[in-house]
C-alpha cells in the first residue's frame, strides 16, 4: 500500500471537487473497530474511483479539551505511521489540534476543510463519532450537512469481539488490568512503543546482557510490567530480542524503564529512533536479592524467548 502522512493542511494537494472518500477521527490504537472503518473507506474509494483521505489529530484532542482528564495513548503519531499503511491506502492529514480548532463549529470545519479543501464526496465515520465544537457534529448532523453540501455519509457500526464492542477505552482497561494478550486481540495487531535510545546505568552491559534503554513519551500507555519476547524496528531492519518494562530495583530512581536486549547485535545506537514491539509476555517484574540471581533469571528468560523463536513464532 502507498500511504503518505501530511502534517499541515497547506501540504494537501489541490484537488477536484467531490474527489475524495474521507474518514476522520483520533484513531488511537488503530484497533479492529478502526480497521472496519478503513476497510469501508478503501472499498468505497475503489468502487467510485476516488482518492482515500484519513484526517486525524495531533495531539490527542482531549489534551486541549480536557487536559486534566487525558487518556494514555495506545498509539503515538510515530506508531500510527507504522500501523496505518497495513490497513489504509491513501493520504493521511494530521491536523494540529489547538484551541482554534476546538472552537470551530462542525459546519465550518466540514464545509471549509472537508468539502472545499479536501474535495469530500463521501464521509465514513464510526457510530459514536462527533466533530466540531462540543462534538456537535454527530452522525445525525453530518447527514443533514451531507444533504446540504451533497456528500454521502456512511456510519460504521461497532465491531463486537469477545462479548462486547471494541474500543480504545476497553483496550486501555485490559492493559491496565494486566490482560495484555486480550488487549492485543482487541487491537488486531502488535503493540508498539516508539522512542529514542538513551544511556542507562550500564548494569545490563556489566551483567553480559546489554540493553537499549528507550526514552518513551510520558503520554504512552505501557504494557504491564514484566519481561517480554520482542522485536525492534531499527533503521528499517527487524531485530529479535527480549524486553524489560518496569521498575528496575537496582536503579529505583529511574522510574519505569523500557529496556531491550537485542540478540546477536553489538552496535552503539544511542540517540537513534526505534520502535519496540512486545509480543509475548514471559513473566512479571520481580525483585532479586543479588545480581547473581538476576543473571540466572535473565538466562532463563532468554531460553524461553529462544524457544518461542524455534517454534517459528515471531517474538
Amino acid at each position: 500500500m502507498t500511504t503518505s502522512f501530511l502534517r499541515k493542511l497547506e501540504q494537501f494537494p489541490e484537488v477536484e471537487p467531490k474527489s475524495s472518500v474521507v474518514t476522520i477521527g483520533t484513531f488511537d490504537g488503530i484497533h479492529r473497530g478502526h480497521q472496519a472503518i478503513l476497510r469501508r473507506v478503501r472499498m468505497a474509494a475503489a468502487e467510485k474511483e476516488l482518492r482515500s483521505v484519513l484526517v486525524t489529530f495531533q495531539p490527542h484532542p482531549r489534551m486541549v479539551v480536557s487536559p486534566d482528564n487525558v487518556p494514555m495513548l495506545l498509539t503515538s503519531i510515530e506508531e500510527k505511521e507504522q500501523f496505518v499503511p497495513d490497513f489504509f491506502d491513501g493520504q493521511v492529514l494530521v491536523l494540529e489540534f489547538n484551541k482554534q480548532l476546538m472552537n470551530q463549529t462542525a459546519e465550518d470545519f466540514v464545509k471549509k476543510v472537508l468539502v472545499d479543501r479536501i474535495g469530500m464526496s463521501h464521509l465514513i465515520v464510526g457510530y459514536d463519532h462527533g466533530l466540531g465544537k462540543n462534538r456537535s457534529g454527530d452522525t445525525t448532523q453530518l447527514r443533514k450537512m451531507g444533504a446540504q453540501w451533497v456528500f454521502d455519509v456512511d456510519v460504521v457500526e461497532p465491531v463486537h469481539y469477545h462479548g462486547g464492542p471494541v474500543s480504545s477505552s476497553r483496550i486501555r482497561t485490559a492493559m491496565n488490568e494486566g490482560r495484555y494478550a486480550e488487549a492485543i486481540e482487541l487491537l488486531g495487531h502488535e503493540y508498539a512503543v516508539y522512542g529514542t535510545v538513551e544511556r542507562g546505568i550500564g548494569l545490563g552491559h556489566k551483567l553480559g546482557y546489554p540493553t537499549a534503554n528507550i526514552r518513551y513519551s510520558h503520554r504512552k500507555l505501557l504494557p504491564p510490567q514484566g519481561v517480554y519476547a520482542c522485536w525492534v524496528l531499527l533503521d528499517g531492519e527487524e531485530k529479535e530480542g527480549m524486553l524489560f518494562i518496569g521498575q528496575n530495583h537496582f536503579n529505583p530512581v529511574a522510574g519505569v524503564t523500557v529496556e531491550a536486549n537485542l540478540f546477536d547485535f553489538d552496535r552503539d545506537i544511542y540517540d537513534e529512533e526505534v520502535i519496540v514491539y512486545p509480543t509475548q509476555f514471559i513473566r512479571p517484574n520481580q525483585r532479586f536479592d543479588s545480581t547473581e540471581k538476576l543473571v540466572a533469571q535473565i538466562e532463563e528468560d532468554k531460553k524461553n524467548v529462544l524457544s518461542i523463536l524455534r517454534k517459528g513464532v515471531k517474538p
